[in-house]
């Protein structure tokens, strides 16, 4: 590409980060006498982490301290700043049990500079992420910044911001801040050039691990654009959902071989002994580093795309920790992110079932200790004293006496809320709703019904395991009917083997949360698999350039229910890589490669892409 091309793939890149756009000082702040510093670019995060799952709505990751009741160890780091003096300190936090009136404020910590505690006790007001104000220090230029949590129950942290000028009051929405948090970090107005290629996958789950797997060993140029540390999505150690689906079925015995490289030795399943190492993130991390045509891009957010002549023309992700943004220029495009993110930013049709769709997951349980382990009262979590649970004995009809309680059941993946929410806007509260279950199940347990005096919570997952979201819209929108009915599709490349299976409240334990449940129950609906469905689910009717592969497709909200297992949305990524190298080969999109080399493709599902999964010997029957 051109010096002129890639500065145009710039300028577009950064027309679509809008937040960006102000200019300087829009926000009217006195810049020579502000000092910023990130959370998330903390230098040691102790034991606070990094969440970055609703950066779209609040413009930033943040840091939370997920510690199960236990505060979590300091985060630390240093602040230069404009002279020595006099400053007043703002820290962008928020009460996040306050949104529903609960009381309690459990997401406390304290900011302490250069060794004094700030005399505000932070996360103990406001529903709203807001700027919090820590009074005024004395220092010199350098400040030494201590994040101290109080209570292990989700306080988070955005940001701290030091200002000479007693008076300012930072901004906290929209353009004022992006342009705020741009000038004091020093960002510049223009992403930085991050190279062009000729396949770019943004969503590191097991669909874009597959897509970019099999364009790389195909021959294509890839970039995988992952917005966490590790691989896998929901089959990761920070999710543990276990593998569903089953792939190499005939007629095409190959459409599954990478899933094949990527399923863990041992089988992920619910409860203690779920653990991380099950998942395997080290090794499916240097799996996809091995690849000489593969770049891995780890912690990156997609945040615009820019699109010319109908087509996308490059994408800007930004870094999670640094703030940095990057655009990558590309040919092909497939958008794995489940959220269907990369579409909506370019225009691409989609579908969203906005009421009675299924919701996120986190998943948790407990463990027994040697030594008695106490529990805090929860009055802010959802009051579970007098209500039934999944793994709370019930009562027995006969005798009235409360039956064994069954740790099993505890947060496993019937603990599913949101069902109404907004399933774009409104995660943070489906993923903090999820949270207040747990704890109000595990305070009824601990302190009400005085059960398990030596266990303790051991892990819940914060990044919410989601189910659904957009549906970018292909060429043929899969339904219900086509399933059940067993559709036949002269383009039919991956199986379905999972049920209809769609989630809604549990009516029996919906009452005092009707239209906030927290468990679901399953409605399957039956068809005779396989059921193989078509090619043309896997890229989009608008935008020429951008396939997908996930939960993302062209499925309607019925049909999703069997195509979103993890097994099927690898095989769907390993026909997208194959596709991609076949568009690039025959110089044609995704839909031109139906309409004119359909031999070829169909070739290709017959191969499968390039791996080196060996199967397990069949097991004989000893005579």
């Amino acid at each position: 590409m051109n010096k002129m091309a890639r500065r145009d793939f710039l300028r577009l890149a950064g027309l679509g980060a809008a937040a960006f756009a102000c200019g300087p000082r829009a926000w009217g702040a006195p810049a020579g006498k502000l000092a910023l510093v990130e959370a998330e670019n903390f230098e040691k995060l102790g034991g606070w982490a990094v969440d970055q799952q609703f950066m779209d709505q609040m413009g930033s990751p943040y840091l939370l301290a997920h510690g199960l009741g236990e505060p979590v160890a300091d985060a630390t780091t240093s602040v230069t700043l404009p002279a020595a003096g006099k400053y007043r300190v703002w820290v962008r936090t928020c009460d996040w049990v306050a949104k529903w009136q609960a009381p309690g404020a459990p997401g406390r910590f304290n900011v302490v500079v250069n060794g004094k505690t700030l005399g505000p006790l932070f996360g103990t007001e406001g529903a709203d992420w807001h700027w919090q104000d820590g009074g005024a220090v004395e220092t010199g230029t350098k400040a030494a910044v201590t994040l101290h949590d109080q209570t292990g129950f989700e306080g988070r942290c955005d940001a701290v911001l030091f200002s000479q000028d007693l008076a300012f009051r930072p901004p906290n929405e929209g353009q004022e801040l992006a342009a705020l948090r741009q000038q004091l970090l020093g960002l510049p107005e223009q992403p930085e050039d991050g190279g062009s290629f000729e396949l770019i996958v943004v969503g590191g789950g097991i669909a874009g691990m597959c897509a970019a797997l099999a364009a790389a060993r195909s021959g294509v140029k890839t970039a995988l654009i992952q917005d966490r540390p590790v691989l896998g999505g929901n089959n990761s150690s920070e999710c543990r959902v276990w593998l569903g689906g089953n792939v190499r079925l005939k007629p095409l015995p190959n459409i599954g071989n990478l899933v094949g490289e990527f399923e863990p030795k041992q089988r992920a399943h619910n409860g203690a002994t779920n653990t991380a190492e099950i998942y395997e993130d080290d090794k499916r991390e240097k799996l996809m580093k091995s690849e000489k045509n593969l770049t891995l891009l780890f912690n990156q957010r997609l945040i615009s795309a820019a699109v010319r002549s109908g087509k996308l023309a490059a994408v800007v992700a930004q870094d999670i920790r640094t703030g940095r943004r990057l655009c990558y220029a590309g040919e092909l495009f497939a958008d794995c992110t489940g959220d269907g993110q990369l579409g909506a930013l370019a225009g691409a049709e989609f579908e969203v079932t906005r009421k009675q769709h299924m919701g996120p997951s986190n998943l948790w349980h407990p463990i027994e200790t040697k030594e008695p382990a106490d529990f805090p009262r929860c009055n802010w979590a959802l009051d579970l004293s007098a209500k039934p649970f999944p793994g709370r004995g019930a009562k027995d009809s006969k005798t009235g006496k409360l039956k064994p309680a069954n740790l099993a059941s505890l947060g496993q993946w019937f603990w599913e809320t949101g069902f109404d929410l907004d399933p774009i806007t409104e995660v943070e509260q489906m993923r903090d709703w999820n949270l207040r279950a747990m704890y109000g199940a595990w305070d009824a347990l601990k302190n009400t019904e005085k059960l398990f005096p030596n266990h303790k919570l051991h892990w819940a997952a914060y990044v919410a395991g989601k189910r659904e979201s957009r549906r970018l819209l292909g060429d043929v929108l899969l339904t219900k009917e086509d399933v059940v009915g067993d559709r036949k599709f002269d383009d039919a490349c991956f199986p379905c083997t999972w049920s209809l299976d769609l989630h809604y409240p549990n009516k029996n334990y919906a009452k005092g949360f009707e239209g906030r449940e927290f468990i679901s129950e399953a409605h399957f609906g039956k068809f005779k698999p396989p059921f193989w469905a078509p090619y043309r689910c896997l890229y989009s009717r608008t935008i020429p350039n951008l396939f997908m592969a996930g939960r993302d497709i062209s499925v309607t909200h019925e049909a999703l229910g069997t195509v979103r297992v993890m097994r099927t949305c690898g095989a769907m990524g390993e026909v997208v890589g194959m596709a991609a190298a076949l568009c690039r080969k025959f110089s044609v999109t995704p839909r031109g490669l139906y309409e004119k080399h359909r031999d070829a493709l169909t070739a290709a599902f017959q191969k499968g892409a390039p791996t080196l999964y060996k199967p397990a010997p069949a097991k004989t029957k000893k005579s």
